[in-house]
């Protein structure tokens, strides 16, 4: 288990039998450390993530009792967000940390928020937790 920001959730790390990979330890605990530093980021691609299912929500059902998401900035998305794993995984040969989130717009999918090297790299809209 690992806490990110308030929230303590599972944490998967690679290895071989012996024990977790170090490099992936360090990754683990430098995002896990810094998370604050990635929520802006994580934060505006949510929030892209979000516009679709706002706009498909008022197009289906015009009139009709608005959601009770309510969603005007990206700072916002956090109320409507739940991490549910933290793993670190290789992408591509090399290790990646992924934040797998639970949102209240779209409970068919988990979002992955990958991370490497001190920077957001990219959100995927559909993710297993490991």
């Amino acid at each position: 288990m690992v806490s990110l920001d308030s929230e303590t959730v599972p944490l998967v790390l690679p290895g071989p039998r012996r024990g977790p990979d170090k490099a992936s330890i360090e990754l683990a605990r430098s995002v896990a450390s810094s998370i604050a530093a990635y929520r802006q980021a994580i934060a505006e691609a949510m929030f892209e993530h979000y516009q679709p299912y706002a706009r498909a929500s008022v197009a289906e059902a015009p009139g009709s009792e608005p959601t009770t998401i309510q969603v005007n900035e990206p700072a916002d998305i956090w109320s409507y967000t739940e991490p549910v794993f933290f793993q670190i995984t290789l992408l591509e040969g090399q290790p990646i940390a992924e934040i797998g989130y639970e949102v209240a717009w779209d409970e068919e999918h988990t979002l992955g928020a990958r991370l490497r090297a001190g920077q957001f790299v990219e959100l995927c809209g559909s993710v297993i937790a490991p």
